[in-house]
């Protein structure tokens, strides 16, 4: 993930010394926003001098997908202090949720800690600081940098995060769904298609994620609680079932 988002760091670094901001405008956004999607949305929005509210809303539309982020991983931190809670939110990116979520799905929420979730999120932060900060300084010396398909490695990074979540018929169903709407919505402003294609895998999901709809790998039925899918992981690989999940399911 980490090597994935240093291309994309970099070229970033580069646009900002191309456009109207300062690069010290370009580093402080790294270490503030730390969003690279939004970043680039907001630093093309103000190179065609967009306003302030159009900014704000198209990059809030793009980051929308955190509150679902959020969603997901809340009971696996419910039980922290609120200062964790704001640090570890603090630190959500794509990248990270993947890492984490991966790790808290084996187990029932409350057993596992929050630092493997901090270390990735702290490892991602300076990573993308560091890349910032190289574009900045030498992305002057390479001006074709954003032309040379470097930034498909965010692409592939994106790919290495969603194919092994599709485990089940309704994880596959969301996905295409979502891939089929984004496309064809592509040319709506504000990037209001990908608000349109997070509504329709959602939907999709929770389609079929409703009793009594079928789903592939849990020999043909649907879960009934929202860690079954780690039960069945877990069985996957031949893992004893833990008595606290077994409690959880029953319940």
């Amino acid at each position: 993930m980490m090597v994935g988002a240093a291309p994309f760091g970099v070229i970033f670094g580069t646009l900002v010394t191309a456009g109207p901001l300062h690069p010290w405008h370009g580093q402080l956004m790294s270490l503030v926003v730390f969003a690279g999607s939004s970043q680039f949305i907001a630093l093309g929005l103000i190179a065609s001098h967009a306003g302030f509210a159009v900014i704000w809303a198209t990059t809030l539309i793009v980051n929308v997908r955190h509150v679902l982020y959020s969603a997901t991983l809340a009971p696996y931190v419910a039980r922290l202090p609120a200062r964790w809670r704001l640090a570890l939110g603090g630190v959500l990116t794509d990248e990270v949720f993947a890492v984490a979520y991966a790790h808290y799905r084996h187990a029932p929420p409350g057993k596992i800690g929050p630092h493997y979730f901090l270390g990735s999120g702290l490892a991602m932060y300076v990573n993308w600081q560091i890349w910032t900060l190289a574009g900045l300084l030498f992305g002057a010396a390479f001006p074709r940098l954003q032309s040379l398909g470097l930034d498909f490695a965010m692409v592939a990074t994106f790919i290495a995060i969603v194919v092994p979540q599709l485990v089940s018929l309704r994880y596959i169903a969301s996905a295409a769904t979502a891939g089929v709407v984004a496309l064809a919505c592509a040319g709506l402003p504000y990037k209001l298609g990908l608000l349109a294609a997070v509504a329709a895998g959602v939907a999709v999901g929770v389609i079929l994620s409703r009793p009594g709809a079928t789903d592939i790998g849990s020999g043909g039925r649907a879960p009934k609680h929202a860690d079954d899918d780690a039960r069945i992981d877990s069985k996957t690989h031949a893992q004893a079932p833990h008595p606290g999940r077994q409690a959880e399911v029953a319940s």
